[in-house]
């Protein structure tokens, strides 16, 4: 029990950094260009994230993988999918806030080109609220991924993926309680654990929110 918990969270860490990875940097780029673009670009863009967002992301999620089929790969495309939008709407709102600032005016007299000014110049200043973002979407993938596995639809036994593991252990809920207590327990710390590193780097990284 105790090796396929330690077997499960490394599953677990690697859905979470590689959705993570692929949701940030698609939404980043695709809000970079939202908040660059002519406005009916940007009305198109952001209409589609809306769309994505008018679902219940664990649903959608849940669809995409009926489509893709059932496996911890499908699961994580699907996911980052559901998770992109965040991640386009904060990056475009940054990007229209610091686009306006004098600094950006300067490097475009200067003779900044377009890829210069959305990637040297302005993103790093946006990196803040995404860095914040992409550590509670961390938390975010890892339940999704166990619920998804729980369902039959993400990773497949014998893998030891915790919300697989959980399918598995219910039939054995009144002989064998820790087999089912051990996994739940093990995504109820790592989920809470990462969220409040999450709500710490919210403190650190935003002046206004630092407590006094």
């Amino acid at each position: 029990m105790l090796s396929r918990l330690i077997m499960g969270a490394r599953y677990s860490f690697f859905v979470g950094i590689i959705v993570v990875t692929v949701a940030a940097t698609g939404g980043i780029i695709v809000g970079l260009i939202a908040g660059f673009a002519p406005r009916w670009l940007d009305t198109l863009i952001m209409r589609v994230m809306d769309i994505i967002l008018a679902f219940p992301s664990l649903l959608l999620a849940l669809v995409l993988v009926a489509v893709l089929g059932p496996s911890l790969v499908n699961a994580m495309i699907a996911i980052a999918i559901v998770l992109q939008p965040h991640y386009v709407r904060l990056t475009r709102a940054s990007v229209l806030s610091e686009r306006q600032k004098d600094y950006v005016t300067s490097a475009r007299v200067a003779g900044a080109g377009l890829g210069r000014l959305m990637f040297v110049t302005v993103l790093p200043n946006c990196l803040a609220p995404i860095i914040v973002q992409a550590a509670l979407s961390f938390s975010t993938a890892i339940l999704d991924a166990a619920a998804l596995g729980f369902l039959g639809m993400g990773a497949q036994p014998p893998t030891p993926e915790w919300g697989t593991m959980l399918a598995e252990a219910r039939e054995f809920i009144l002989r064998a309680w820790w087999v089912v207590t051990f996994p739940g327990v093990a995504i109820l710390v790592t989920v809470l654990a990462i969220n409040l590193m999450g709500d710490g780097l919210r403190d650190a990284l935003d002046p206004k929110l630092k407590r006094s």
